[in-house]
């Protein structure tokens, strides 16, 4: 990414971009769950994070999250990266903007990351950094996030990680805290799909919204039949019916077929990745993982990106609390009519670290705390913690 989205916003003329780090840290959580997550492809039976934690020289901090949610030992691996990588990239380097930041680790870990075949795990560390960069700048200005993006106030939100034993129990139990759209998880078995879609259909109030996230669980062939089956449940949105690097093709004749609006987003890395999508026209909704890759620099960009383009910016998140509330602040400052992702699971790393909020009528108001997500104290979490 070259063209820096930032330039056009008149609420940063006046408040102080420059970065010069003096400590970058990483903190790798991991405790079991009651709940294990199930999706297409594999169980998850822990939860797991890193925190990564920023300071300048005035001892002014910023936080950030990575998503590090498989393998099973990946907190340890990220964490371990920060350290090794792009620590000596960071300390006392200074920096203009925190789009440079990202646009710096971006450029000077790409051959890194070929070299070692790990893509994806140097882009979640990046986007991590570019976070707590943010986060650091808006606390050093007194302000919120949303607020200094020129953001909205309040972003409508869904419930997501809908899945048996418990389906229907959280699903009326959301209804009843004010979530009025709601996902569930299919790409299993084709009639138990069918038959727990029906169930929510049926049970929450007509005016519900669903969506359904498939995982890249199917072939093309599989895809073509799935939506013919679903089109009766009249759903938001179609997530990830392919793999993400299927041919373009592939995705734009299941787009035509469909009437279903096809959502992607979480899995692709890079803005000239994203821009090809819009280009070949098969997504309506965009939802780059703020944990996985473009941390807020490049979640911002492509929000901004698909909502001028006619889409819809809907930023996927299934992690803890911080890069939760990142996501909030991004999607309100994005100023679209998008959906901000809210895991119906419990999770240490967003309830012990206070990073609740309360839904009214479908949506949450965002933060007056400076920065993204408030004062951190992560000794709430220390039983959790491991050390790579």
């Amino acid at each position: 990414m070259h063209e820096n989205p930032f330039t056009d916003l008149p609420s940063l003329a006046g408040i102080e971009m420059d970065l010069v780090l003096a400590k970058v840290e990483a903190f790798a959580y991991r405790c079991s769950t009651d709940r294990p997550i199930r999706s297409s492809f594999g169980t998850k039976q822990h939860r797991q994070t890193v925190i990564v934690r920023v300071e300048d020289h005035s001892g002014q901090e910023g936080w950030g999250e990575v998503w590090c949610n498989f393998p099973p030992h990946g907190a340890e691996h990220r964490a371990n990266l920060i350290g090794a990588v792009l620590q000596p990239l960071l300390i006392d380097q200074p920096f203009p903007h925190p789009f440079k930041v990202f646009e710096t680790l971006d450029a000077k870990t790409h051959k890194l990351a070929l070299q070692c075949g790990e893509s994806g795990p140097f882009a979640q560390i990046v986007a991590a950094v570019d976070t707590a960069c943010w986060d650091l700048v808006a606390r050093r200005a007194g302000r919120p996030l949303w607020r200094l993006l020129n953001g909205a106030p309040t972003v409508p939100v869904y419930a997501s990680g809908l899945e048996l034993p418990d389906l229907l129990e959280v699903a009326l139990q959301k209804w009843e805290e004010s979530y009025r759209a709601f996902k569930l998880k299919i790409g299993f078995d084709v009639q138990s799909d069918l038959a727990n879609l029906r169930t929510l259909r049926e049970s929450l109030p007509p005016e519900a919204r669903l969506m359904v996230d498939a995982n890249q669980a199917w072939t093309m062939d599989e895809a073509m039949k799935r939506v013919r089956e679903l089109a009766p449940y009249h759903l938001e949105w179609l997530e990830e019916p392919l793999a993400c690097d299927r041919p373009n093709r592939e995705w734009q004749a299941l787009a035509e077929h469909s009437k279903i609006p096809l959502a992607a987003g979480e899995n692709l890395r890079g803005r000239a990745n994203f821009n090809m999508a819009l280009q070949a026209g098969y997504l309506d909704v965009f939802q780059p993982d703020i944990g996985k890759w473009g941390g807020v620099s490049g979640c911002y960009a492509v929000g901004k990106m698909a909502v001028e383009a006619g889409r819809k910016y809907c930023p996927h998140w299934l992690g803890g609390g911080i890069g939760q509330m990142a996501s909030m602040h991004v999607l309100s400052a994005v100023g679209a009519p998008g959906l901000l992702e809210i895991d119906s699971k419990p999770n240490p790393f967003r309830e012990e670290l206070g990073l609740e909020f309360k839904v009214e009528d479908g949506a949450v108001s965002l933060p007056e705390a400076p920065g993204i997500c408030g004062e951190i104290d992560l000794t709430r979490i220390e039983r959790f913690r491991i050390r790579p």
